[in-house]
């Protein structure tokens, strides 16, 4: 069919959006910098001991004037504000190449005498902000799910699917592949620069990401859900090692995608079916949050648009946290090589988080199709159980052994956990901003 071959695009093109034969409101629009063809930004140490970076522990990069004081050596990061802006800041690494800064041989890159050693990344790379921004001019999920609704109805859908005319191709086991091709999306963060990425927050979530990276890189006290057995949240279903592996299976009134990594996420796509708008937000169930959210969604012929809402507000390390105003298009592409046969799915994502988020954000990625579900190199789905082995203790996580006994602090899981340990063990002296007027340093910190 025509329609079908509209959709026909190279998978080995890398983050390219699939020719939907039309120019649409709200999908498909043309990225304008593929991430792919550019470098990491970061200082990394590699496991046979390679160094990628601009200048190693102890050293500063050729050409660049250090300010200062950066994330290493600062004794306040919040009295610091004036500076996040600076990639400078943080020695011109990445979020995730901070966050490992510690880690792997001899100690990591972080050098000998951490964290005043850390190395420096590439102060001329980086990733466009305007490549990572919403190229559609909603300001709402509703105002975009809705005009992509419309847009359909005049191509004389939503189209109705019967087990007949499902489109089955699309079940099966999919990878969301990153080498050979690359296929990253700039969520992962490798090669974006840090104030790049706080551009995009509003004031009190910039804090979060600081202080987070703070903690990653100074006084290397992670504090990752997945140590704790925690949930993993919404935005964990972009990062590259959570959500690796996928399982689709389509029906005609639930769409259902599978993925387990760190945990287990799963999404279900209830087609056809509208929110309750009574609420703080919208919603399928009771007003209580999910910690990946409720989805509803329609067909335009063989490709599934959707709109999740009522999420959980949390945290995805390296990357930033949301609120619980967090929404999400989502827009499922089937992708074909030259003779027209099935290859996997483009997954286009529009975010929406008037809380976090000073605009909204797009994320373009891939999944490839390895299998169907009947051949025979399938195996059973893994549901992953976490037990938990490591507890924070004293505000540092540590691995303990059956058997042993400790004074155990329960953390309030919905009052931001890692940030009460922070603040509580590692941050004494500093003058936290009150939250309600969070860069009005006149006013006494915290308590």
């Amino acid at each position: 069919m025509l329609w079908a071959l509209l959709a026909v695009f190279h998978t080995a093109a890398a983050q390219q959006m699939p020719d939907i034969g039309f120019a649409s409101v709200g999908r498909a629009a043309p990225l304008p910098d593929d991430i792919n063809a550019r470098e990491p930004v970061g200082a990394t140490l590699q496991r046979n001991g390679a160094f990628n970076g601009a200048a190693q522990a102890g050293q500063v990069a050729p050409g660049v004037q250090p300010l200062p004081r950066d994330l290493f050596t600062t004794k306040d990061f919040y009295s610091d504000q004036a500076l996040w802006s600076d990639p400078r800041y943080f020695r011109c690494n990445s979020l995730p190449a901070i966050e490992t800064l510690w880690s792997g041989n001899a100690g990591g890159a972080i050098g000998k005498n951490p964290p005043t050693s850390a190395p420096w990344g590439h102060c001329d790379r980086d990733y466009p902000r305007s490549s990572i921004v919403s190229p559609y001019p909603f300001r709402t999920a509703q105002a975009h799910y809705e005009a992509l609704l419309a847009e359909t109805r005049r191509r004389g859908g939503p189209t109705v699917h019967t087990p007949a005319t499902l489109p089955h191709e699309w079940s099966g086991v999919y990878r969301q592949p990153r080498f050979s091709p690359r296929n990253e999306s700039w969520i992962t963060m490798h090669r974006v620069q840090v104030p790049t990425v706080l551009s995009l927050l509003t004031d009190a979530y910039k804090l979060r990401v600081v202080q987070e990276t703070y903690h990653h890189g100074n006084t290397n006290k992670p504090m990752w859900p997945s140590q704790y057995c925690w949930p993993e949240g919404f935005m964990r279903r972009w990062h590259e090692w959570a959500a690796y592996d996928r399982q689709v299976m389509v029906t005609p009134q639930m769409v259902q995608i599978y993925m387990s990594g760190a945990m287990n996420f799963v999404t279900n796509i209830h087609v056809g079916r509208a929110f309750k708008m009574d609420g703080p937000v919208p919603r399928l169930g009771e007003q209580v949050p999910r910690w990946y959210g409720e989805t509803i969604g329609f067909w335009d012929r063989d490709t599934l648009i959707t709109w999740t809402s009522n999420i959980q507000a949390w945290t995805s390390h390296t990357a930033f946290e949301h609120s619980g105003q967090m929404q999400s298009i989502e827009i499922y592409t089937p992708m074909r090589d030259a003779t027209g046969k099935f290859t996997g799915l483009n997954h286009e994502a529009v975010l929406y988080d008037p809380e976090a988020l000073v605009e909204p954000i797009r994320i373009v990625g891939r999944m490839d199709k390895r299998a169907d579900f009947a051949d025979a190199e399938v195996n059973p789905i893994v549901f992953t159980e976490c037990i938990q082995t490591i507890y924070p203790v004293k505000g540092a996580a540590t691995p303990l052994t059956p058997g042993r006994v400790i004074e155990f602090e329960v953390p309030d899981m919905y009052g931001r956990p890692w940030a009460q340990m922070w603040e509580k063990y590692w941050e004494e002296g500093m003058k936290r901003p009150a939250e309600e007027d969070l860069f009005d340093f006149s006013k006494e910190p915290r308590k």
